[in-house]
């Protein structure tokens, strides 16, 4: 763990507010997640994505260097943050603002279980609400085996304790 958490304070959600995080700390969060063919499919299709490469293990098998379905890399994203709101933003976010260098340098696959981590990179005071201010959270995802699968910085405005 990098850096000195002010712990002492959470919202009754678990969330933290911005006075707590402390740039260069590093979250290694607890929940871990095995995907599966399920997720892959539900999520691909209630997003309307046909991507054969997702959802069709022929297609697959017969037509692809993997040989089976990759898990479809926005359920990743989705999951890395996920992971994340327990230990960090839950009841204490008022809103994300962006996510920006989104990377997936290696695939996700049915089966394979994900664990995150969370870093602190910036944080400043709200420029237009005194009751509020915005972190910067560098979120990484990685496989049962230590590889990187994920990652992507992301900006949240998050409640202060006091407003």
């Amino acid at each position: 763990m990098n850096g000195t958490m002010d712990a002492g304070v959470r919202s009754p959600r678990g969330g933290l507010y911005f006075e707590s995080f402390v740039v260069g700390h590093v979250f290694n969060h607890a929940l871990t997640r095995t995907v599966t063919q399920m997720d892959n499919m539900l999520f691909s299709n209630m997003t309307l994505n046909p991507q054969p490469l997702h959802i069709d293990a022929h297609f697959c098998a017969t037509e692809t260097e993997w040989g089976k379905p990759l898990v479809n890399s926005i359920f990743t994203l989705g999951l890395m943050i996920g992971i994340s709101v327990a230990e960090t933003t839950n009841g204490t976010t008022i809103g994300n603002l962006g996510m920006t260098d989104v990377r997936f340098p290696a695939p996700v696959f049915e089966g394979d279980s994900i664990r995150c981590t969370t870093e602190i990179m910036n944080k400043r005071e709200s420029k237009s609400r005194p009751d509020a201010g915005i972190v910067e959270f560098k979120h990484r995802a990685y496989k049962q085996d230590g590889t990187l699968v994920a990652e992507c910085t992301r900006q949240a405005f998050m409640k202060k304790r006091d407003a």
